[in-house]
This record gives C-alpha cells, sequence and structure tokens, in this order.
C-alpha cells in the first residue's frame, strides 16, 4: 500500500467546503480593495529564493526542495510566494501599467521541515502584494484588508502586532542592539542560534527551540530608526487608527528573511495555543532591484490556510457542509433506466444538481441513497406512471409528492426553486 508523503494531506470531499468559502470570501475582499489574482509557477530557479529569501535561512538551508532538471538547471518548488511574484513583476513588466500593481494568490509552497498542526511540508497560502509605492497608507490598507478578511471570515479574537525594522542602515543598528541584547546568553543558545547570532541575530526571534523562546523573551528589544522610517512608521499607526484597526507594537515582530524592510507584522489567534501565528507580512523595499529591476518599493502579506481552516474550526464560527444534490432520480426497473439517464441529462442541462443510482438496487434502496446525499427532491419514474409520460416528484424534507407530465418537469422545477 503507497500512502501519502510524510507531511502532506489528502483534502477531501467533506472537508473542501471550507476551504472554498475562504477562497471564495477572499476573492471577493480583495477585489473590493482592487487586488487582481496572478498564479505563478511551483517551480522556479533555486537563485531566486537563495537570492531574495537569504542564504543563512532555515528555508534555504534546511527546508527547501531542491533538485536538477533534464537541463542540469538548478530547480526548487516554491517555498513562498512574494519572490515569485517579484520575478514575474519585473519579467512581465507590470509596472509599465503605471501606479501600483495590487495582485493576491492562492496556491500550494513546500517546505520539508517538521509536519505540526495547521503545517505541512506542502501546504497553502491566500495573500496579496501591493507593489510600487512607499506611502505609509498602502502599508495601514494591506495591514487593514488582513484584518478585515479574517473579520468576513468570522474569526475572532485575533490581534495584529506591528513592529518596524526600518531601512537598511537601521536593519545594521537594530542587528547590532540585539547582538548586545543576545551575548550575555550566548552560551545558553541552541547550536542553530548560535549561528543565527553572527549571521542574522534577528532570526533568534523565530526559533522554535524553548530555551532560545525564553531568552528571546527576556531580551531587551530597543527601536533604532532613523528619523524618516521612524516617521513612515508613524503614519502607518496613524492610518491604522484612523479606520479603528487595533494593533499593539511589538518591537520583536521581526520577520526573518532578508527582504523584509520597514514595516513588518504579525497576527496571532488564540485558538492556535503555541504556534498561533495566522498571518505574517511586511514591507520589502529591495527586493524588487535586487532581483534586477527598478527601485521599487513594496508590501505583502500570506495567511496559512490550515491554519485559517483550523481557527475557523476550532471557533466553531463555520460549520462544515457537505456538497449535497438537489435532485435523485430514481427508476424502478432496467427498462426505464435509459430514459432515467436521459432525464438526469436534461435536469443537469437546466443547471440543477442531480444524481442517479448505477447499481440499479431497489427503489427502496436508492431512496436511502437519495437522503444519505442529502436529495431536496427525488424524481421517481415508475413504469405506470411513464405509460401516461408523467414522473412523481417527491420533496423529501415534508414527504409530499406530486405527478408532473414529463414534458413540464424542467417548467415545474422552475416553478419549486423560485417559491420561497
Amino acid at each position: 500500500m503507497i500512502n501519502a508523503l510524510r507531511g502532506t494531506k489528502d483534502i477531501l470531499p467533506d472537508e473542501i467546503s471550507l476551504w472554498q468559502r475562504i477562497e471564495a470570501i477572499g476573492r471577493d475582499i480583495f477585489n473590493i480593495y482592487g487586488y487582481k489574482e496572478i498564479r505563478t509557477p511551483i517551480i522556479e530557479e533555486a537563485s531566486l529564493f537563495i537570492r531574495s529569501i537569504g542564504d543563512a535561512t532555515d528555508i534555504v538551508q534546511k527546508e527547501m526542495y531542491v533538485f536538477s532538471d533534464r537541463g542540469n538547471r538548478i530547480i526548487a518548488l516554491r517555498p513562498e510566494a512574494t519572490a515569485s511574484i517579484a520575478r514575474a513583476y519585473i519579467e512581465n513588466s507590470l509596472f509599465q501599467a503605471g501606479g501600483i500593481a495590487k495582485l493576491f494568490y492562492i496556491g500550494p509552497m513546500f517546505r520539508s521541515e517538521r509536519p505540526q498542526q495547521g503545517r505541512q511540508r506542502q501546504f497553502y497560502q491566500i495573500g496579496v502584494e501591493a507593489i510600487g509605492s512607499d506611502n505609509p497608507f498602502i502599508d495601514a490598507e494591506v495591514i487593514a484588508l488582513s484584518a478585515r478578511f479574517l473579520e468576513r471570515l468570522g474569526v475572532k479574537k485575533f490581534h495584529v502586532k506591528l513592529n518596524s525594522l526600518g531601512c537598511q542602515k537601521d536593519k545594521i543598528r537594530v542587528m547590532e542592539k540585539h547582538k548586545e541584547s543576545f551575548r550575555p546568553y550566548l552560551e545558553k543558545l541552541c547550536e542553530t542560534c548560535k549561528n543565527r547570532f553572527d549571521k542574522n541575530v534577528l532570526r533568534i526571534f523565530d526559533c522554535k527551540e524553548d530555551s532560545c523562546k525564553s531568552i528571546a523573551q527576556n531580551v531587551e528589544a530597543e527601536s533604532a530608526l532613523c528619523s524618516d522610517c521612524a516617521g513612515h512608521f508613524e503614519k502607518v499607526k496613524v492610518g491604522l487608527n484612523a479606520i479603528g484597526i487595533e494593533y499593539t507594537v511589538d518591537n520583536k515582530i521581526v520577520r526573518g528573511l532578508d527582504y523584509y524592510t520597514r514595516t513588518v507584522f504579525e497576527i496571532t489567534q488564540e485558538s492556535l495555543g503555541a504556534k498561533d501565528a495566522i498571518c505574517a507580512g511586511g514591507r520589502y523595499n529591495n527586493l524588487v532591484k535586487e532581483l534586477g529591476g527598478k527601485d521599487t518599493p513594496a508590501i505583502g502579506f500570506a495567511f496559512g490556510m490550515e491554519r485559517l481552516t483550523l481557527a475557523l474550526d476550532k471557533a466553531r464560527e463555520v460549520k462544515i457542509v457537505r456538497c449535497k444534490v438537489n435532485t435523485f432520480v430514481a427508476v424502478t426497473g432496467d427498462a426505464l433506466y435509459n430514459e432515467a439517464f436521459k432525464l438526469l441529462d436534461s435536469l443537469r442541462m437546466a443547471g440543477i444538481s442531480s444524481e442517479i443510482d448505477y447499481d440499479t438496487k431497489s427503489l427502496k434502496a436508492q431512496m436511502r441513497k437519495a437522503e444519505k446525499l442529502g436529495a431536496k427532491f427525488v424524481v421517481i419514474l415508475g413504469e405506470e406512471e411513464f405509460k401516461n409520460k408523467k414522473v412523481v416528484i417527491r420533496d423529501m424534507e415534508n414527504s409530499s409528492q406530486k405527478e408532473v407530465v414529463l414534458e413540464d418537469i424542467i417548467k415545474e422545477y422552475s416553478l419549486i426553486l423560485s417559491t420561497p
């Protein structure tokens, strides 16, 4: 027996309605805010992620799926979407349209990390990118959009945490300050964090080891922003305050990827427990230029779909409902099966979701199957009725039924469906 690979999961038909609802609400609200969908390949040259995410990150060093293709190119399964979208923005000259390129995406990402609740090795993200403006009110818009999305979904008890890393010069000063804070604890850090201390001390705040998390909680995390970046951050907060988005400033929100600058944020949700991050995002003003494009500021966020489904399920705000059929076509005897099949097709052509039993069971067994499928109506083709060119429509909710002329069945359905 061959099983799914560790860290991958089948999303079954009984679960998919919740996923589809999240996607539908996402598409709707993103469109309201002016964001348009983009779909990028799930494979890219590995160098794209090494350059953008950083060669010292856990993602690049330990988690990225990398292989050589037949042309001996080094290929990676995408571990995140931002770098791919920045590459697509440059390659397809999306900047020529002028203004801000507002894009959203939904799709699978891949990281070879230890599977945990709400995170698989193949996991799904839904997110947005706004490329082309350094206006702090675009930061406020993106953060507000993430919060409004959760509100529309019905997710409650979530918290927006906000910080600014400043420009590249500020990041260097911030990292030096953090080094001084962590230096007394250096020997107590895990081996990975000892390496992070020299390469990018900010990543210690993202460590999952309990000892490192405890140290990170106790170290000082002072801001070291230049006047321009401090002013930018103040305007972001002004924008959020103006539209009533609640947040807390947390200097330990650092976002470990190399491309982040200025505004960074996370959203946590209480019901998820220790792994409570449900959304993360921030500004990446240097990424497009680093990938060969023009100097172009940008900001975005990503939600983990699995985390969203967990939050909704635990909050019991959304009931997972099985997909139901409207009508089940039941037939008495093989002789009428061809006519029943034709009727089934007519119903489907009229846009009515319909099913039939392909096992030629008894009428009683067919009725049980209709009930199991959640059918609202059963159309019964019986021999006596069919001789008179009629069928019986049975309402499964109140057990009432009526005879209808076969030719008029679509018209009859229009009346039934239009009745409140």
